[in-house]
């Protein structure tokens, strides 16, 4: 069954163009820094926002209106697939994510909902044959069954840590089975509400013996897919583990992962933890954590996880910026955790929505290149610390310099002269390239 007949595949047509159905930016074998923009960014969409969504927020019933959700059961489950696929194609997205129970849903026992999970996992894996869509990452929703209401690898029960366990192994299976190219762990409840009772340091001793289980059996039955963590400050715990991007490279210093984990940083996370997009992208960066990206963004007026489509040319632009001074985003992608607003309930919203986060990190793309090429960025930089360049900066800077030397530096009382940071200058240059680039 067709669910989005009426939509033709979307094209590039150009920033002039006026047809709502085509990309404008968004030119899959364009050339940019030495490749295709497909290659750069790695599009993927998010099944759970995309085709389990309901529109439904706590104040109001479902509104989305899906052709898909005249079944129900593994009926709907397999409407899902063929929904998806036919988005992906229309779409030309190369790439998917899910959680296992996007896909499949839980029976009675764990032993049933494992086979459920193998009849859609052989369904998806039948229509990528056809399909030139491939699996970015999977994941395991460890945070929606009460049994989690205290958390998976942090629970305070040793059954439901037991379950959690079977229920990764089965996701490292169907990730290896689906050739998935990551595998993410989200800890949506690794976290505590109370410390009045919480044992933190027997909870964090925990997750990392999980964690490290984990790794040993991807190693165990070949799965060499990236492995990768995303942080998030809060929600649904009050305190997260993985609160932010150096928390969590923090944990796994601590717990000898750091060697065998990268991030997945989110956008609406970080600005949920304080920080900005780009700020986070840094972090990774700058410490070799930088895995895969998931785009979307949140609104400042709100205080929790919107997860909006991403139509910020600032923050795509930055983000790119900091994905291409890492070298590309390797096997990680742009993925699209991003939800349809609840009054855009019709099925060509979804089509609408993809378009324009595709459009924004595609000219983010372009003008971040552009922003490197001219060296804008670096060479502010580089004149802002240029006394590290030379005299006592360059001791300071190469090991030599101690406080001793410091010291009789400062005493020579010569005159310091500060200069200026010139942030309204340099904002000023960056909308220009945003509009002209």
């Amino acid at each position: 069954m067709a669910y989005f007949d009426s939509i033709s595949k979307v094209k590039f047509e150009g920033k002039q163009s006026k047809n709502p159905f085509a990309f404008k930016f968004y030119n899959a074998q364009e050339i940019i820094a030495g490749k295709t923009m497909e290659e750069h960014l790695r599009f993927a969409v998010s099944y759970w926002h995309s085709f389990t969504g309901t529109g439904s927020d706590p104040f109001g019933a479902p509104t989305m209106i899906r052709g898909w959700d005249q079944y129900s059961g593994m009926d709907l489950a397999k409407a899902r697939v063929e929904a998806a696929f036919e988005l992906m194609d229309k779409l030309s997205m190369p790439y998917f994510c899910f959680h296992d129970r996007d896909i499949a849903p839980e029976g009675d026992t764990l032993q049933e909902t494992n086979r459920n999970l193998n009849v859609i996992v052989g369904l998806i894996k039948e229509n990528m044959k056809t399909s030139s869509a491939k699996l970015l990452w999977n994941t395991a929703n460890m945070f929606s069954n009460p049994r989690f209401v205290h958390g998976a690898a942090t629970t305070s029960n040793a059954d439901v840590f037991a379950y959690a366990a079977a229920q990764v192994k089965k996701g490292l299976e169907t990730g290896k089975e689906l050739g998935s190219q990551n595998y993410v762990f989200w800890g949506g409840r690794e976290g505590y509400e109370t410390l009045l009772n919480t044992d933190m340091k027997l909870e964090l001793d925990n997750l990392g013996r999980f964690l490290n289980m984990a790794v040993d059996y991807a190693k165990e039955i070949g799965f060499d897919a990236q492995f990768l963590i995303e942080p998030k400050p809060k929600e649904p715990s009050k305190h997260q583990y993985d609160f932010d991007a150096a928390t969590t490279i923090a944990f796994l210093q601590t717990y000898d992962l750091a060697d065998k984990f990268k991030l997945n940083i989110e956008a609406n996370h970080a600005t949920l933890a304080g920080h900005t997009f780009e700020h986070e992208l840094r972090v990774s960066r700058i410490n070799g954590m930088l895995g895969s990206i998931d785009a979307n963004q949140g609104d400042e007026l709100l205080g929790w996880d919107t997860d909006e489509f991403p139509t910020n040319l600032y923050s795509s632009t930055l983000a790119m910026y900091e994905i291409l001074l890492n070298g590309g985003i390797g096997k990680g992608g742009v993925n699209f955790d991003a939800k349809v607003r609840r009054a855009s309930f019709e099925p060509e919203d979804l089509i609408h929505a993809h378009i324009a986060g595709m459009d924004s990190f595609a000219r983010g793309l372009q003008v971040a290149a552009k922003l490197i090429e001219d060296r804008v960025l670096e060479d502010v930089i580089a004149g802002r610390y240029e006394s590290f360049k030379s005299g006592i900066g360059a001791e300071i800077v190469s090991g030599k310099a101690t406080f001793h030397t410091l010291e009789a530096y400062a005493l020579q009382n010569n005159p310091i002269h500060n200069v200026s940071g010139r942030q309204e200058k340099i904002k000023a240059v960056l909308n220009q390239y945003i509009l002209n680039a």
